[in-house]
């Protein structure tokens, strides 16, 4: 048996308050993860190819959103979730996307507590909602999307009974 003590994780329910905001950081679009990522998932002609892309409302290739959701929950697991006491998220509430994602783009994305609170039903795990908010390198707003996440206390009340 590993008795190998598991390390202390430096995000838990207490360190959400409402207003808190964190920055998660940035990444840049590259073009054959763009490619890639429609190929596997959203192969619609405007996330695959030039010519269609360029006759489509975006003008030119462009992210697939549920890719620009990917990239944003990479940023959101390097932020902070890896580092926490994550229990998962029962889902997301809202999710927008604004403008179109590109190539070359740079993505960088903040996070907003809304609300928080401990579960009634479970007082060793408290809710936090959040607003996500994604934008480009020139401060243009590309998505924003809300939900809920799950977290463990760092100091739980003692369970009665």
């Amino acid at each position: 048996m590993d008795t190998t003590p598991v390390p202390a994780k430096r995000y838990c329910w207490e360190d959400f308050p409402v207003g808190h905001v964190m920055a998660l950081g940035s990444t840049t679009v590259r073009r054959e993860a763009t490619l890639e990522f429609a190929r596997q998932f959203d192969p619609q002609p405007f996330h695959l190819d030039d010519a269609a892309a360029e006759a489509s409302l975006f003008k030119k290739l462009s992210a697939s959103g549920w890719h620009t959701c990917a990239m944003t929950m990479r940023l959101m697991c390097d932020g902070y979730l890896n580092d926490s006491s994550s229990l998962g998220s029962p889902g997301i509430d809202e999710l927008r996307w604004l403008k179109p994602v590109y190539p070359g783009d740079t993505l960088s994305a903040e996070m907003t507590v809304l609300e928080s609170r401990v579960m009634n039903s479970k007082p060793h795990v408290g809710l936090v909602l959040s607003r996500w908010r994604v934008f480009n390198q020139d401060g243009a707003d590309v998505m924003t999307m809300q939900g809920w996440g799950m977290f463990g206390l760092r100091h739980p009340a003692p369970r009665e009974g």
